[in-house]
């Protein structure tokens, strides 16, 4: 775990780059609603035979098992028993299937791969460039950029030690630029909101940061007084970060009362250190959504677990505390079969899902609601199976009116691994920057093994 200094450094180097790479769009301009993408990650594979809705007949069925292309709209078939939380929102719903990653770091841990679209490790040398979350939220500029919420491993992967803290998170900044994340809702409530805290003694650590940035702004500039090359250069880009971060608290500040009106008032189960996971995970939505709704960001990414992180709260074993690596190794637990765990830990992630849906439906934006300007993501970090090779990384897609891609009630399988047209991660998120407003020729780095296949480029089918 970090420190809050190093927090507030990694925050600042964060900040700088930002603004420096994009100066002129540091916060969105009033008028159009901007478009939200929320993207829900989590490990120990996600099999692609539980995505295929039980009701397709024996030759949809057929073509199933060959990896086959085709598309059939979702009206009319019986969806997968876990993703019956979303039944009333099929309308919104894409499942879809076919996408590869052997460019990303697969098997056990896969670190910001999946969202990096390249080979990553514990190493921050190994982070290569900004995942497409951050590239998203640089398209949608919002006075915190970016905010990045976990359920942490306690054993392998990312974070290890705690469960209740700050850490070095599952996405990037860009090159050798980790992102942190709030590792439960009672951090992420506080840090977030701390600029409306009603409690005197968050307003005056509050304060005091603010104290904290004004002395360092003062002492950077003066230490590059007579500096001269490299040296002042450095200190200048730093202490410009700190100054981008005071005016992005000065907006935030303006922006108390609206943020006042959508403080998630958490039940005090979901504040306890030792909330159980699938409350942490409840948690941890309720602080997205108010951070959505009252304008902090546009863009969250959530660790909803991690091949490391040991449940608690499953339906049926609510005492045992789960092992994530067992079940992936087939293991019964409390008596559950290692699917059926999956099975129920697949359906309380569909709870979630259906939970941020339906609360942004609910909230009216520019004559329309929230959830029209949004779009989420449910996939793997490793791909598809426990230990993972890449071929698949299956994704459910819910998608508001107002997104530019050809989606919607639809059961989608690209061509399979290897096949002609088949497309990558990398083919996806070029294909998202694209519709977005990023016309970036490619995503991602490419898969050695896919010679004879032209990797670049959008996925034209969704483009329309």
């Amino acid at each position: 775990m970090i420190s809050r200094r190093n927090f507030l450094h990694a925050s600042l180097l964060g900040a700088g780059a930002m603004a420096f790479s994009r100066p002129e769009r540091l916060f969105a301009a009033p008028g159009k609603p901007p478009m939200r993408f929320i993207f829900l990650h989590r490990g120990n594979g996600l099999f692609p035979k539980v995505m295929a809705p039980p009701s397709f007949d024996e030759k949809l069925a057929a073509k199933e098992n060959r990896k086959e292309a085709f598309e059939v709209d979702l009206d009319g078939h019986d969806l997968p028993q876990w993703m019956s939380p979303l039944a009333d929102h099929v309308d919104n719903l894409t499942i879809l299937q076919g996408l590869s990653g052997k460019m990303c770091t697969t098997g056990h841990h896969s670190w910001c791969s999946s969202l990096g679209v390249y080979k990553a490790n514990e190493r921050i040398s190994s982070i290569k460039w900004a995942t497409v979350d951050f590239e998203l939220a640089k398209l949608f500029p919002s006075p915190v950029e970016h905010i990045e919420l976990a359920c942490f491993p306690l054993d392998g992967g990312n974070a290890r030690g705690s469960l209740d803290g700050i850490a070095q998170g599952f996405s990037a900044r860009g090159p050798q630029q980790p992102n942190y994340a709030y590792g439960s809702p009672r951090v992420a409530l506080s840090e977030l909101f701390k600029t409306v805290a009603e409690d005197k003694a968050a307003q005056a650590e509050y304060q005091l940061d603010r104290m904290l940035l004004e002395f360092v702004a003062g002492n950077e500039t003066a230490q590059a007084r007579g500096l001269t090359g490299g040296e002042k250069s450095k200190i200048t880009n730093y202490s410009d970060s700190i100054e981008m971060i005071r005016t992005r608290n000065a907006k935030i500040d303006a922006m108390a009362d609206v943020i006042r009106q959508h403080v998630p008032e958490l039940d005090p189960k979901y504040l306890d250190p030792d909330v159980n996971t699938l409350d942490r995970q409840v948690g941890h939505v309720e602080v997205l959504l108010g951070a959505l709704i009252s304008g902090l960001t546009n863009v969250v990414a959530f660790t909803v677990d991690e091949l490391g992180h040991h449940y608690t709260g499953i339906p049926g074993i609510e005492g045992e505390k789960v092992n994530m690596h067992d079940v992936g190794h087939g293991k019964t637990i409390g008596g559950l079969e290692a699917e059926e765990i999956r099975n129920r830990c697949r359906h309380h992630h569909m709870t979630l899902v259906e939970r941020i849906v339906t609360r942004l439906k609910s909230v009216p934006e520019a004559g329309g609601t929230m959830f029209d300007n949004t779009m989420i993501f449910y996939f793997p970090d490793s791909g598809e199976t426990h230990h993972s090779h890449g071929t698949e990384f299956p994704f459910v897609v819910m998608a508001g009116d107002n997104c530019p891609l050809d989606l919607g009630r639809r059961y989608i399988r690209l061509p399979g691994y290897g096949q002609e047209g088949h497309k990558t991660l990398g083919n996806w998120y070029t294909t998202l920057l694209n519709a977005y407003g990023n016309p970036i020729d490619h995503f991602g780095a490419l898969d050695v093994g896919l010679k004879n296949i032209n990797q670049r480029g959008p996925i034209e089918r969704f483009l329309g």
